[in-house]
Order: C-alpha cells, then sequence, then structure tokens
C-alpha cells in the first residue's frame, strides 16, 4: 500500500515515500524475480508468489512524475483507488500534513491508458461508516460511474476512505456491484472479497519490504488482543514493528 512519491521533508502521517526509496523498492522486487501488477490481476492470476499487488490510495498527482516512469521502467502496473469528486483538488483530510494535489480527469485518463486499474476510494473520502443508507449508496455507485465514464474500465475496485468498514458497509459495497476491497490491515477482521489486508510499505529500506508479510500476520494478531490506536487517519504503527522497519534502511538494495 503506497499513498504519494514524492520529495518530502515533514510528513506526520508517513504517506510519502521519497523517489529514490521508492526505485529501490520497486527493484529489489523485480531483481528477486517478483512482478508488480494491479490487485484485479493478481486476484484473476489466484494464489502465485511472483506477484505482488501494488496499490496507490488517494490518487496524487505525483504519480505521474515519479511512480509512473518506474513502474514502466520495470514493467509494472499497479492499482490506484481515487476520490473523483476532488479531482485536481487537494488533500484536506491529511492535514496538518502536506498539502499534495489529486489527479485531474486528464490525468486519471493518461494512467489509466498506460495499464494502471483505476477503483474508487470513495467520492469525497469521507468515512462510509458514518454516512446514512442513502448517502452511502450515493457515494458508492456515483464515484463508480464518475471514473467509469473518465476511463472505460470497470472500476470495480474500492479501496475504503481511512481503512474504515463495517458489516453494514461491506453489504452496501457487495450490493452496488463492486468486486472486492482493500483496507488497511488494521481496520477490519474480515478478509476476501471485500476486506483484502495490505501492508503499509512507506519510506523504508529493503527489510520493509522482507518483513512485510510477518508484520501482517503479527498486526492482525496485536488487533485481536487489544483495540488499535489511531493517529490521524493511520492506525499507529507498534514501536517494535516501526524499529524493525528501520533497520532495513542501512541495508543495500
Amino acid at each position: 500500500m503506497y499513498h504519494s512519491i514524492d520529495h518530502y521533508t515533514f510528513d506526520p502521517y508517513s504517506i510519502t515515500v521519497d523517489p529514490d526509496t521508492f526505485e529501490a523498492q520497486i527493484r529489489w522486487l523485480y531483481k528477486r524475480g517478483k512482478r508488480g501488477v494491479s490487485t484485479r490481476e493478481l486476484l484473476a492470476a489466484g494464489s502465485t508468489g511472483d506477484l505482488v499487488a501494488l496499490t496507490f490510495d488517494d490518487g496524487y498527482a505525483d504519480f505521474l512524475d515519479h511512480a509512473l516512469p518506474v513502474l514502466r521502467r520495470y514493467g509494472f502496473t499497479a492499482s490506484l483507488y481515487i476520490v473523483p469528486g476532488l479531482l485536481g483538488d487537494h488533500n484536506a483530510w491529511d492535514q496538518p500534513g502536506p498539502r499534495k494535489r489529486l489527479m485531474t480527469a486528464d490525468e486519471l485518463r493518461t494512467v489509466s491508458d498506460e495499464g494502471m486499474e483505476i477503483g474508487s476510494h470513495g467520492l469525497t473520502h469521507t468515512a462510509l461508516t458514518t454516512l446514512p443508507d442513502e448517502a452511502l449508496k450515493h457515494e458508492l455507485a456515483h464515484s463508480r460511474d464518475i471514473l467509469r465514464d473518465i476511463t472505460g474500465q470497470p472500476a470495480d475496485g474500492i479501496c475504503y476512505p481511512y481503512g474504515f468498514a463495517d458489516a453494514r458497509v461491506l453489504e452496501a459495497v457487495r450490493a452496488a456491484g463492486y468486486r472486492y476491497g482493500c483496507v488497511t490491515v488494521d481496520s477490519h477482521p474480515q478478509e476476501a472479497p471485500y476486506a483484502y489486508r495490505r501492508a503499509c510499505i512507506g519510506n523504508y529500506g529493503p527489510f520493509r519490504l522482507r518483513a512485510a508479510p510477518a508484520e501482517t500476520r503479527l498486526r492482525v494478531l496485536l488487533r485481536r488482543l487489544r483495540p488499535v490506536r489511531a493517529v490521524g487517519h493511520i492506525a499507529a504503527v507498534p514501536p517494535l514493528l516501526e524499529g524493525l522497519a528501520h533497520l532495513g534502511d542501512h541495508v543495500p538494495l
């Protein structure tokens, strides 16, 4: 799970990965015989150890400058989960973090034409669990309609804003015709097909990629043992896991 790929100095929610670090991560996967693909392609392929789903939440415009050229260079694709009600706007939900521009419709069309999967991240980046039934239905249907009109893709995947989903939201997503949904690992106990867990990679070295599957399992265990403490819109990383991630910063890529 990625968000923004860009240079930065201040990022309290750790949503940004430096472009050089991102390319090093992609190169690390490539050298180990892995191929980055969209969630849709991974699900269609079934169980395979050679494919890794790469996902980008929110639809930041920096994807075109810093992520797309790298993915193209290594023959990778990815899934982008977009907030179509805010195309060309900014990420007000990340305050006090850095203000980042979201893709326009034309930029989104360009990314889609490059082979990236386009899915929904809600119409307005509102936590779907807070919406009454009719508003929830509108967010799900209208966001998908806009994305299909722009890209010509089915837009049948969704990533829940803030990772928040409950039984009512999952049922509404199924009823709206989506084929799958993605959460963060801490945000919901249910799995396929409407709550696939993902690992947040962050601005770390290769140990982070190597440790991600084990960390995901540990996070699930910790979630069962105690409630998750939320900081802003991203669940707090247990100190042990944060320390393990940093170990990889000094390992050659």
